[in-house]
């Protein structure tokens, strides 16, 4: 049994939400079974994403996944970390006075490809159309359209667009839906930037 919503959107069972009221939907969206999902400062998901099961998107701070963005089983998105390198106590359980955490943000663009147990850390941007291979690890910004794989990912060679884009264009039409516009969102990102460590 799963849940489907107005816009086209389909939860399937045992998925958890922290912090729902900060959780932006858009259409045609997927979430599969077993997803841990936190809305932190602020998530906005576009239209036309999978999230794939046992999926988790974290860490307090910002996530942005554009139009046609897949992530696929057992990756995880951290958008915020304890510090382990500070003076504080790592563990949820400890109140903040106590702990020493950063709030960032992860953008996953357009187009983009998250395949699976791949594990993006905070501050990073996904490039739109790019490609991040099985069990890569993102700590840096990531250039569009290309495939990346390894720990740390590295881009290994570049991935055509001109069809993927025209598909998408084709898909927005048939569909009779506008494509999300990130750029009001995209402010949040620079407000991590200033957050204080806590």
């Amino acid at each position: 049994m799963h849940y489907k919503a107005k816009n086209n959107i389909t939860i399937h069972p045992y998925s958890v939400f922290i912090q729902q009221e900060n959780i932006l939907t858009h259409s045609n969206i997927i979430i599969s079974e077993f997803c841990w999902i936190q809305g932190g400062i602020k998530l906005v998901i576009g239209n036309f994403v999978h999230i794939g099961s046992h999926v988790s998107i974290g860490g307090g701070g910002v996530c942005l996944i554009e139009d046609f963005a897949t992530i696929s089983a057992g990756s995880r998105i951290l958008a915020g970390t304890d510090l382990p390198l500070k003076e504080g106590l790592v563990d949820s359980t400890i109140p903040a006075e106590y702990r020493a955490v950063s709030r960032s943000f992860v953008h996953i663009g357009k187009y983009a490809f998250i395949t699976t147990n791949v594990v993006i850390h905070p501050g990073v941007t996904i490039g739109e159309g790019a490609v991040i291979g099985s069990n890569s690890v993102v700590t840096k910004n990531i250039e569009p359209w290309t495939v990346n794989v390894g720990q740390p990912a590295k881009p290994i060679k570049d991935r055509p667009s001109e069809n993927i884009k025209r598909l998408g264009e084709l898909l927005y039409k048939e569909k009779d839906i506008l494509p999300c516009d990130m750029s009001q969102f995209l402010h949040l990102k620079k407000t991590t930037e200033h957050l204080p460590t806590i």
